[in-house]
């Protein structure tokens, strides 16, 4: 009796998984062809909320090829959030911490590697006593991400926060 309960259950989950994998944002994406997002994130002190949105991200830009829209994503990094893609750790550092920001790192390599461009504020480094050549590889310093996010706004990109 047990058994093909779980079977039920195994067989609903499928099932609603198959639900979603069906839904799509046609409506939204009618005739548009360049997905230009520019996500503005300052998630100061929880590296497992920021590789949660690292993640969202990552399935946006999959669910833009899947709609057949060329993703072109920014990621700016400001605020406190420039210590998150920061290479340096220090010695008191909580191992937890450390490993979780390992993880956003490695998170950071495949949004890279998916095309997906990023930058550091510069006023926020100052701030933080970093340099740019102490941030993670592939991303770029900018003066001000004020500026910057400004700039690409101009250009058509969506802005989204991520707080």
């Amino acid at each position: 009796m047990v058994f093909p309960r779980i079977l039920l259950i195994i067989l609903l989950l499928v099932l609603n998984i198959n639900a979603l994998a069906q839904l799509d944002d046609k409506d939204a994406l009618h005739n548009v062809k360049v997905g230009k997002v520019l996500f503005d994130i300052n998630i100061a002190d929880n590296p497992n909320k920021l590789r949660l949105y690292l993640n969202v991200i990552r399935k946006t830009h999959i669910d833009f090829v899947r709609q057949n829209v060329k993703p072109d994503i920014l990621l700016a990094f400001r605020g406190k959030a420039v210590l998150a893609v920061n290479t340096k750790r220090t010695d008191d550092m909580e191992l937890t911490l450390e490993s979780d920001l390992d993880d956003v790192a490695d998170t950071i390599k495949e949004l890279q590697k998916l095309g997906i461009k990023m930058e550091a504020c510069g006023i926020a480094m100052e701030l933080s006593n970093m340099q740019p050549k102490d941030l993670l590889p592939g991303i770029k310093a900018v003066g001000n991400t004020f500026v910057s996010i400004t700039g690409y706004h101009a250009q058509g990109y969506a802005l989204i926060p991520i707080y």
